[in-house]
């Protein structure tokens, strides 16, 4: 299925994409899919991000290459890196991202996510699959500079609206070989594929559970490829995952 949450009648609802049509749900469709006989032309849809996180569980070097073009000859991690955003940091897609005027070097990091659909305490990587709703692409919208002042990466990650994610979230991919490509004003920046993931969603989603819970709606994005670089006012940002479609932004 393609979920899609979208504003109808000035009100956040889901919805399910069905060709150039959107079915309007009644509920969240973690438990059930509930229709309310209702449709929507896509066409005339506001897009909102396709998830209701309580947090953002995020995944730092995930590819080698990435890793390499951060810290040259420095050792991989030996597990995941995890770090988190806050819900302020959600950004819809079409959105425009406003940069702080403190901010000197604001990066783009295009990522494959994950949307939880049921509570996932201590899961087993066999188990893993059963817990997600769907997939999503996302912009992990860093400030750079200030990363690198701080050491820790809070305040240059969590900053508001530096976590654009849509458009739509989708079951029918498979995420272990997915290409990913992110573009600057149409020029391409990032072109990877997941199955280069150091560490695979299976394994990962176990990791992030035996610390911490995990509800329906959170978000778990899974690490950027190498290719990080600035973005200025006036950019024009896209992140494009094979079969899910194209998260595209606008810089302030």
């Amino acid at each position: 299925m393609k979920y899609v949450r979208i504003l109808k009648n000035n009100r956040p609802v889901w919805g399910l994409l069905e060709g150039d049509r959107i079915r309007t749900l009644l509920c969240p469709p973690y438990d059930t899919v509930a229709p309310d006989g209702d449709t929507v032309p896509l066409r005339e849809a506001v897009l909102l991000a396709p998830c209701e996180p309580t947090k953002l569980v995020c995944v730092g070097k995930n590819y080698h290459d990435h890793v390499l073009e951060l810290h040259g000859d420095e050792a991989p991690p030996t597990h995941p890196i995890l770090f988190l955003k806050g819900p302020n940091a959600l950004a819809n897609p079409g959105d425009t991202i406003s940069c702080p005027p403190f901010v000197k070097r604001l990066d783009y990091e295009g990522e494959l996510a994950f949307v939880i659909r049921k509570t996932a305490k201590n899961v087993k990587a066999k188990d893993a699959f059963a817990y997600i709703l769907g997939y999503t692409c996302l912009n992990d919208i860093t400030a750079r500079d200030v990363q690198q002042l701080d050491v820790q990466w809070t305040r240059a990650k969590s900053m508001d609206g530096f976590a654009p994610v849509g458009p739509l979230l989708t079951d029918e991919v498979d995420p272990s070989a997915l290409q990913i490509q992110t573009r600057l004003n149409g020029v391409v920046r990032q072109a990877s594929s997941t199955a280069l993931f150091m560490t695979g969603i299976p394994e990962m989603l176990e990791f992030i559970t035996a610390s911490m819970t995990l509800v329906p709606g959170d978000l778990v994005t899974t690490g950027t490829p190498a290719g990080i670089g600035p973005m200025v006012s006036g950019d024009v940002v896209e992140v494009e995952i094979g079969g899910i479609g194209v998260l595209r932004n606008t810089i302030a």
